[in-house]
């Protein structure tokens, strides 16, 4: 098997660039402090990126997962990230098991 040198060149340089994103962010985060507007938008972060993980297959997939976002985003206006996450994904699964 035969490695092209170019593709070789891009994954370490994508490799390189998700390693110092991340550095930076934790030498940001001891430097910066974290209090009013910056604190609240920090806070949205994880729903922001489950948001954008999951849309896609919600809109794109079938019935099950349509139904499944539907659930979750239900769930979401009155309880927690984390119960959200598992009722959605507890209505997926008995959506694939059942259709």
């Amino acid at each position: 098997m035969t490695v092209d040198p170019t593709t070789l060149v891009a994954i370490v340089l994508m490799g390189l660039a998700t390693y110092s994103t991340r550095l930076a962010g934790l030498f940001l985060v001891h430097r910066v402090p974290a209090s009013g507007r910056l604190h609240q938008a920090l806070q949205a972060v994880p729903a922001a990126v489950l948001t954008a993980i999951v849309a896609p297959a919600v809109f794109t997939g079938d019935l099950s997962d349509l139904l499944a976002g539907v659930v979750a985003a239900l769930t979401a206006l009155r309880f927690p990230l984390l119960a959200a996450v598992v009722a959605g994904t507890a209505t997926a699964a008995l959506m694939r098991a059942v259709m």
